[in-house]
């Protein structure tokens, strides 16, 4: 009876799948993506669909004046006017709306309570203290700080592995320059610059990301320059050379694939430091432009209303759980991808 011989990464796949904290926390963190990536369906202002006297109406995808549904001003519809839902209710007509009928700008004009105001079954966590829907802006605020956490990553690790990989690769003079560099660069105040540019440029997401891209790197440079200081001493890099490979070849073949174990194991945690960037500097007014829906505003307006206790609780809540989510992860990489790990 033969056996088959696994891959080491489909080894360290079925150590990872093993572990059960972190790969419920990877289905968990995949499955909340996912639905913040459909924020629309779930949490809109805007029915999904609409029949009005026989006549089809999509306004998630297109603005229809008030005239349209029997109102009397020619200005966008606003579907929370109980006149506007009375229309839509009549025999023959009807409406698909979200489950949560609000978007992350939304103000309720037809509110029963005054803002911020509690939980109700009309807002389900209660609203902020412009109106706004916390629901909607947990959702949509989450997506934010999810994608601009992959984009930075992306990025982070991008660079880290081209600048670690030259250092450890070539060594000597090439070495010694980039560490002289990292080190005067990474004494530059972040913080400081931020806030200059902030005064200077109008706030964005890209001008964040830029910035954070150009100190985020650091880090992960200094763990790919040792995996590649500590593998080109090893035989296969020799037999290579002897070979007649380029150092380019040589690089992307067969060094960067057995180095790549600190790179994996750093993205989690990476995610996390880049989710409490924005966070941290969307607390202090430096990080997306205003209205765009921000955790890191939510808990500032948690600060500013003490009294309003679910503003505080339910974005601490969300931030805690993905920041847990992401550490449970990066532990079950790091057990996954320990060599002295056995099956």
């Amino acid at each position: 009876m033969t056996t088959t011989s696994l891959s080491p990464s489909r080894r360290a796949w079925q150590r990872f799948r093993r572990n059960r904290l972190g790969y419920g926390s990877l289905l968990l963190f995949c499955a909340l993506v996912m639905l913040s990536l459909m924020a629309e369906l779930i949490s809109n202002d805007r029915p999904l669909l609409v029949r009005y006297e026989g006549q089809l109406y999509v306004p998630l995808v297109q603005d229809y004046p008030e005239t349209v549904f029997g109102g009397d001003f020619d200005t966008p519809t606003d579907y929370l006017d109980p006149f506007i839902r009375a229309q839509l209710a009549k025999d023959g007509n009807w409406a698909v709306y979200a489950p949560n009928p609000y978007g992350p700008n939304t103000l309720n004009y037809f509110a029963k309570a005054p803002n911020p105001s509690a939980p109700t079954a009309d807002n389900w966590f209660g609203t902020d203290d412009r109106g706004r829907d916390l629901l909607a802006q947990l959702i949509y605020g989450f997506r934010v700080s999810v994608l601009f956490a992959h984009a930075l990553t992306a990025i982070g690790t991008v660079l880290g592995i081209v600048t670690g990989a030259i250092q450890g690769f070539f060594g000597g003079k090439t070495d010694l320059a980039f560490q002289r560099f990292i080190e005067i660069w990474g004494s530059m105040p972040e913080l400081y610059l931020l806030i200059i540019f902030s005064a200077v440029f109008a706030p964005s997401v890209g001008l964040l990301l830029v910035l954070l891209s150009l100190f985020g790197w650091m880090g992960l440079s200094d763990y790919v320059r040792a995996e590649f200081l500590r593998n080109r001493q090893l035989d296969y890099v020799r037999a290579a050379r002897a070979m007649g490979l380029s150092n380019g070849q040589i690089i992307w073949r067969h060094v960067l694939p057995n180095s790549l174990t600190p790179v994996v194991t750093f993205l989690p945690f990476r995610m996390s430091a880049a989710i409490l960037a924005l966070t941290s500097l969307d607390f202090l007014g430096l990080g997306v432009p205003p209205g765009t829906p921000s955790l890191g505003e939510l808990l500032s307006q948690g600060k500013n209303n003490i009294d309003a206790w679910w503003i505080s609780l339910s974005t601490f809540g969300v931030l805690v759980l993905t920041l847990l989510l992401l550490t449970f992860m990066g532990d079950a990489l790091r057990d996954a991808l320990d060599p002295r790990k056995q099956d």
